[in-house]
């Protein structure tokens, strides 16, 4: 199942570290796309929870960074390139969107994991999210933009009531 979210997860992930990317050497760069490619995993886990849902996104595609690379400023970015902007098309906003809420709030992240825990997508396959879920001082330091709730609030905002509502079904209005 992992296999037919990849080129989303890759896509999404890459547009987080560069949108939010590691002050830090190689080490801390690692462990930056590390902790985002854990909380999209478990966002795009979320959002197409069945092998059909995973199938029609690889035949319709997520959407893109259009809108996100506006709201963070990086409007137009990769225009000049199409290598560089072929990616961008398989970023999901709704994903990174969810993804953001995950890096930023604990506890949902706590929700969300023990929930695609139990799912199809983690049947049968060792899954650990640690670096998401209990991040200790190093990985902290190493996504500090990245787990920022100021920095991350345009995105992370997009898509909040709909993450509650999937998690937390009927209290999404109450957020």
């Amino acid at each position: 199942m992992l296999a037919d979210l990849s080129p989303l997860i890759a896509a999404t992930t890459q547009w987080l570290t560069c949108a939010y990317p590691s002050g830090g050497g190689a080490l801390d760069v690692a462990l930056c796309e590390v902790q985002a490619r854990q909380a999209v995993t478990v966002a795009a886990w979320l959002r197409y929870p069945t092998a059909m849902d995973a199938a029609l996104v690889g035949m319709a595609g997520p959407g893109g960074s259009g809108r996100l690379d506006w709201i963070t400023g990086a409007d137009g970015a990769g225009s000049d390139d199409p290598d560089g902007y072929a990616w961008r098309t398989w970023v999901d906003e709704i994903v990174a969107s969810w993804a953001a809420c995950l890096l930023t709030d604990p506890e949902l992240a706590e929700l969300a994991v023990a929930e695609v825990t139990q799912g199809g997508h983690a049947a049968g396959t060792p899954v650990e999210f640690r670096r998401l879920v209990a991040p200790d001082e190093r990985d902290r330091r190493a996504a500090a933009l990245l787990r920022h709730p100021d920095l991350l609030a345009p995105v992370a905002e997009l898509h909040h009531a709909q993450l509650l509502d999937r998690l937390k079904p009927g209290e999404a209005l109450i957020a």
